[in-house]
């Protein structure tokens, strides 16, 4: 707790008015490979808090539509429309699809993590599963230049769904932004353009 309450991205979170920590992390990964256009439609994974939503939503506005998904409740963010539910469960996901209409998205980003078991290998299969089904929606809803953002935790799986990521997108990159904790085995992939 305390290694939280002392953590400088938490203390400039809370001090420039963003929900979490994670906002640094897509500001900088977007900063280097420049994802969010204005304009664009996103759709959040895992978004509560909603820190990745808020920074989304500043960057697509004014036209631009940020749609998030979380099993937890979210405060409601400006620009950013809201579905509490559970992704891996057909009827959420189709209130989703719904929402997207005909629209095809620039941007899938997931944060989405499990809860968190402590059995290190049951943690992990949970973790890819999620992963793997954020791919799974970003074949189906990306338009052909679109990007999927994902986080993932380096043990067993991650060279399966590497390979995966880099059979469905031209170019996949590894991305540990500064405010991921150097402890956590937290890596975010980045693919760009459908093949």
């Amino acid at each position: 707790m305390m290694e939280h309450v002392n953590d400088p991205y938490v203390q400039l979170a809370k001090k420039e008015g963003w929900r979490s920590r994670a906002a640094f992390k897509l500001m900088e990964i977007d900063d280097k490979d420049k994802l969010l256009k204005r304009g664009e439609v996103v759709v959040d994974l895992g978004a509560t808090p909603g820190g990745w939503s808020q920074v989304a939503a500043k960057r697509v506005a004014p036209q631009g539509l940020v749609l998030a998904l979380d099993l937890l409740e979210m405060d409601p963010i400006h620009g950013v429309e809201f579905i509490q539910g559970d992704f891996r469960e057909d009827d959420v996901l189709q209130k989703l699809e719904e929402k997207l209409g005909a629209r095809r998205v620039g941007l899938v980003m997931s944060d989405m993590a499990p809860n968190m078991s402590g059995v290190p290998l049951v943690d992990q299969a949970r973790v890819m599963h999620l992963a793997e089904l954020g791919l799974e929606f970003s074949r189906a809803h990306l338009k052909p230049d679109g990007a999927f953002l994902v986080k993932v935790f380096q043990g067993t799986g991650y060279d399966d769904f590497l390979r995966l990521m880099r059979e469905t997108f031209r170019t996949v990159v590894v991305r540990k932004p500064d405010a991921s904790r150097d402890r956590s085995p937290e890596l975010y992939l980045l693919g760009r353009a459908l093949r």
